[in-house]
């Protein structure tokens, strides 16, 4: 592309990328003039400032030189320095390198999605705007170049910038408030103050660690997957949900999102149970009680469920403010049991069990002494459950600042400093208390008594009974032996109050959070109402109050011993998936796969997997199957529902892969003659233009062999091209929405037969190539210019010339449905403007207020409303109302075969041998849903005095085939002449196209030929006389025997290139096929495609 510049006011340039250096005069355009100051160039600026737009840089004075710029040849004037590129209005002036060119440097706003929260989105020019010729008299939005020139974004943004300016003052959150935090406090549950010194105590030190260890390399790998995966991309709401959906599709990641936020919603419950029990405890210890046990849990529960939801409703600011401060007292509690185990043990503490750090208990407590019915794996189900809560940052991946560093950094540094305190506190508690103790001061050592060897004995205590009796104290028998050792005893009471809170505080938000997200996907219809958001934050205050009733409903049932395995479950699932996807995406090699997270291992993450399904197991096998079933079950639902969606997911990926190896795999392997199948090049046109031929040819390919719908665009070039284009992706939603498994290609052509040939030749992928063309018949052949005739004859016999078998389908009334599809555009066209103009009178009533006007304004919509009539999905149907508007048999035609067909036949008049395509289609037929009623009629030609042997013959070759028939005829009299009546009517067809050159003179009938060469010459006629007998002939023995054939598959005539004309062969296959069920003209390319051999 050359931009033409005057000499007078910018210097010539002979490089594209030469940068116009400007004048230090500033009375002067002029070029370049010698100063002592260095020149200045255009500066182009891609620094963070207002989204990173370009911003251009004067000298004093030198603007105004760039006031008055060229574009091709001629001067515009603007009211600013440039124009950058506008996609509304065509604009073209953005320099770049100093140089006027459409071409557009990178930018950050070409990349981002339309209505990108993070900036506007900005259309580069396209390919076919940067190739074309620079269009002349370019006209410029006014004030357009100023808002560019001043880094206002570029024209057309204004839309896109509004919403940005709208998400000013939203709540974000960094990646320790945001992640760190949360994922602390759910992490540190209560298990870690009630539970932790039971764990350890059974267990041991050195299995208790290895317990730890191992649920911490579930987590770790979970979260190494998790940091791989949202560091592939900006991530946006949804947490969990959005990152497996995004990963592995909508099916897995609708089914998972579902359970995964009822199990959030249902953690609400368990944690609140579990603050209300330790209420409770505390009420019995102080005889408090108000009504009993289970009556006070559930309303203690239900009192603070409420309190917990009003700070969520308040806002994520507040409920961060909350988390704040139930980690402060955490930490505290934390802190105060390790001081507490370096304070000397007074003589009750020593008789509970605690001596301070002591080596003999530590080596005591280092091996395991599992109780009755416990075991390695008993216990870790029951510890595994404190290492979760990994997924609290990622749950609201919406309100973090910048997700992609926070969720990594944030989760991995909180499970390195929950694992710390985890084995921390598990080492400390065991190395101070020991395993049994009765709480007795009465039970030490008095001298001369006899010692059993226990850790307790060196120190002065006999705990000895313990092993007849239960004692109440010592790490298996006393829950709050952190209180004990603690320095101060309430602070734990406060630290197990924080994490239960905390827990529950933070499922309360996931739960609607991961939901709304889902919701917004509508991958499940029913539940789009959840998906309204309120306020900045777009807060899912429909979703808090759904998870409010499930937490209160399991509440008032006051026993989850039952639902928390499979809760725990839930929760396992999606890491196992987190895992999978991870592995999935590497294994599925996409270019797009480039996560800036790089510590991660696809093998790991399927190791991790599987270690994931493997623990749930472990925890509770009859749980783990509930979670499958019931995630199979929704994965199923969303496949089979097929949610409008593209997410470029790994499998999309995988899918891509598979084929590809297959269609590589597939040429390696020679065909053969058992797996022939019709693979179908169709001459549709617009796939919706002709839907009979479409469905015919379906028929027989669907589910196993090829189908491709060709257009050919003919005209110019550049027209073709643009209009081809622009129709592509429209065309083969049709087909999928329809659920016609075939493709849509086409091709920009001069003539008709050379796209054709094109398709012929080019179409297709190694063994997946087409072996058979299907065309419409020419209805309309007598009134056509000669030019389509010549095309249409020559591209059947361009296709035999490339070795390809032809279909030719007639129907009574055609195939072509464009007229009605005109007819229903313009319908669609008028109800628009009917509904947009009942849109605009209504928002006029609520402009008008009340009052006379405003009746008025309402009387006059009620005067023009009314209902609209329900359409049919089907684009081939058309309102009944509007039937006289086109061809109602053409439209019932159309459809033909949509329908069922009914008991009847399909008569096969294999009158020459092909290789069997003419017998394979019908038998291919014959298994088709709509078609197993039809049965088989055979119909050959045969020699009157051989007509019983030729049967049997026949019977045994198709019995050989394996293909059932229902009747076989022997036709000995095609070769008869035909009656004068159908002989006159093919005569009186062809005579408007017969040169009749032997009643001439010699001179004239040459001059008729030269003039004339397509006519049918007398030669000709007597030459093939016989042939055009058997066609006349033909039609009036299946006017005789397939009146009433559901369809008639006939054996298609050869027109001898050089012998036969294109008019002569035309009237050939008139009179062949004229007033019959519909016909199917069949010529295989003579290689067997049927054998009997295994």
């Amino acid at each position: 592309m050359s931009v033409n510049t005057p000499s007078s006011s910018v210097p010539s340039s002979t490089s594209r990328f030469q940068v116009h250096v400007i004048s230090e005069d500033h009375g002067s355009c002029a070029a370049v003039s010698e100063s002592p100051d260095p020149p200045h160039y255009e500066e182009t600026s891609f620094g963070d400032e207002a989204q990173n737009r370009l911003r251009i840089s004067f000298r004093p004075g030198t603007q105004e030189c760039y006031d008055n710029f060229l574009q091709n040849g001629e001067t515009a004037k603007t009211d600013t320095t440039f124009h950058a590129y506008d996609s509304h209005t065509n604009t073209y002036y953005l320099q770049t390198f100093g140089h006027n060119t459409v071409d557009a440097v990178p930018k950050i706003e070409y990349y981002r999605n339309t209505g990108s929260v993070s900036g506007p989105k900005v259309n580069r020019p396209s390919l076919l705007e940067i190739h074309e010729r620079l269009a002349k008299n370019v006209t410029v939005a006014p004030g357009s170049a100023d808002r560019v020139a001043n880094g206002d974004g570029m024209p057309g943004d204004e839309q896109a910038e509004n919403k940005e300016e709208d998400t000013a003052g939203v709540v974000k959150f960094g990646w320790v408030k945001g992640v760190l935090v949360r994922c602390m406090l759910n992490i540190w549950g209560v298990m870690l103050f009630i539970r932790l010194s039971w764990i350890v105590g059974e267990a041991g030190i050195g299995l208790g660690v290895i317990i730890i260890g191992l649920s911490v390399v579930v987590t770790t790998l979970t979260g190494i997957s998790m940091s791989a995966i949202c560091t592939n991309g900006v991530v946006r709401g949804g947490g969990a949900y959005y990152l497996i959906s995004r990963s592995l599709g909508p099916e897995f990641g609708g089914s998972i999102g579902l359970i995964f936020a009822f199990a959030n919603a249902v953690a609400v419950a368990m944690y609140v149970v579990g603050f209300a029990e330790t209420v409770v405890d505390l009420l019995k210890e102080s005889d408090s009680m108000m009504v009993d046990p289970t009556n006070d849990i559930r309303i203690i529960g239900s009192i603070t469920v409420v309190i917990l939801l009003g700070i969520s409703v308040a806002g994520m600011e507040w409920e961060a403010k909350a988390q704040v401060i139930l980690l402060v007292i955490l930490l505290i509690a934390i802190a105060n049991f390790f001081i507490g185990t370096v304070i000397p043990s007074n003589n009750e503490k020593k008789s509970r069990g605690f001596f301070n750090y002591q080596a003999s208990i530590f080596a005591e407590n280092f091996g395991p002494s599992f109780t009755k019915g416990e075991g390695f794996f008993s216990v870790f189900a029951i510890f595994f459950p404190a290492a979760t809560g990994i997924l609290a940052g990622a749950n609201i991946s919406g309100d973090l600042e910048d997700p992609q560093d926070a969720i990594p950094r944030g989760t991995m540094l909180a499970i390195f400093i929950t694992t710390v305190a985890y084995i921390g506190v598990a080492i400390c508690v065991a190395a101070c208390v020991v395993r049994d103790a009765t709480g007795s001061m009465n039970d030490t050592i008095i001298s001369g008594m006899n010692c059993n060897g226990s850790a307790a004995c060196g120190l002065g205590y006999d705990f000895s009974r313990c092993q007849h009796e239960p004692c109440q104290y010592g790490l298996m028998n006393n829950f709050q032996v952190m209180s004990m050792v603690s320095g101060f005893g309430p602070l734990i009471t406060a630290g197990i109050f924080s994490a239960t809170l905390s827990s529950a505080l933070a499922s309360l938000v996931s739960a609607p959070k991961v939901f709304q997200a889902l919701c917004k996907d509508n991958i499940f219809k029913g539940l789009q109402f959840f998906a309204k958001g309120y306020g900045k934050n777009n807060e899912p205050l429909r979703g808090y109050f759904l998870t409010f009733v499930i937490a209160m409903a399991f509440i008032l049932i006051a026993e989850l011993n039952v639902i928390a395995p499979i809760i725990s479950n839930f929760f396992l699932a999606s890491y196992a998936l987190i895992n999978f996807s991870c592995f999935h995406a590497s294994y599925a090699k996409s270019p797009g796969w480039r996560p800036a997270y790089g510590i991660y291992n696809m093998w790991v993450s399927l190791f991790g997997a599987i270690l994931c399904c493997a623990v749930m197991f472990v925890i509770n096998w009859w749980a783990a199957v509930i979670t499958y079933v019931i995630e199979l079950f929704l994965y199923i639902y969303v496949t089979y529902k097929k949610p409008d969606v593209n997410w470029g997911s790994s499998t999309q990926a995988l899918s891509y892969v598979s084929a590809l190896d297959n269609a590589l795999e597939l040429t390696t392997v020679e065909d053969h003659v058992k797996n022939f199948r019709p693979q179908c090049i169709v001459l549709t046109g617009g796939p919706m233009t002709r839907p009979a031929l479409l469905d015919i040819t379906h028929a027989f390919t669907k589910n196993s062999g090829l189908c491709i719908c060709c257009e050919v665009f003919v005209g110019p070039r550049k027209l073709c091209v643009k209009e081809m284009n622009s129709g592509m992706a429209k065309k083969q939603a049709w087909l999928i929405k329809n659920k016609i498994k075939a493709f849509y290609a086409a091709v920009a052509a001069d003539c008709f037969r050379d796209g054709v040939r094109s398709l012929l030749q080019a179409s297709g992928l190694g063994r997946m190539k087409p072996n058979t063309l299907v065309i419409g018949y020419k209805k309309s052949w007598r009134k056509a210019p000669l030019s389509e005739i010549e095309n249409y004859v020559g591209i059947i016999h361009d296709a035999f010339d490339f070795e390809i078998g032809v279909v030719i389908v007639r129907i009574s009334q055609g195939f072509d449905i464009s007229p009605v599809l005109q007819v229903q555009d313009e319908l669609e066209k008028l109800e628009q403007e009917r509904l947009a103009l009942e849109a605009a009178i209504k928002d006029e009533c609520e402009e008008g207020g009340g009052g006379i006007r405003g009746l008025f304004k309402k009387a006059g919509k009620l005067s023009i409303t009314k209902p609209a009539p329900k359409k049919d999905s089907n684009i081939n149907t058309i309102q009944s109302m509007h039937v006289g508007e086109f061809n109602q048999k053409l439209v019932e035609a159309s459809a033909q075969f949509k329908k069922k067909q009914g008991k009847g036949t399909i008569d096969v008049w294999w009158l020459f041998d092909d290789g069997g395509l003419t017998l394979l289609i019908p038998y291919i037929l014959t298994l088709r849903k709509k078609w197993k009623d039809c049965k088989l009629r055979i119909y050959v030609g045969g020699k009157i005095n051989r007509i019983e042997e030729e049967k049997i013959s026949m019977a045994s070759l198709l019995s050989k085939f394996r293909i059932k028939f229902a009747d076989i005829h022997i036709i000995g009299d095609i070769n008869i002449k035909p009656n004068k009546e159908s002989w006159k009517v093919f005569e009186e067809m062809i005579e408007p196209y017969r040169l009749h050159e032997s009643h001439k003179d010699l001179t004239t009938a040459e001059k008729l030929k030269r003039e004339s060469p397509w006519k049918i010459t007398d030669a000709e006629l007597e030459a093939v006389k016989e042939k055009s007998y058997r066609q006349v002939r033909l039609n009036e023995l299946l006017q005789e025997h397939s009146r009433a054939a559901n369809l008639i598959v006939l054996s298609l005539p050869v027109a001898r290139k050089g012998s036969i004309s294109d008019l002569l062969y035309m009237a050939w296959l008139e009179v062949l096929t004229k007033n019959l069920p519909p016909v199917l003209l069949v010529r295989g390319n003579h290689k067997n495609v049927l054998t009997f051999y295994s």
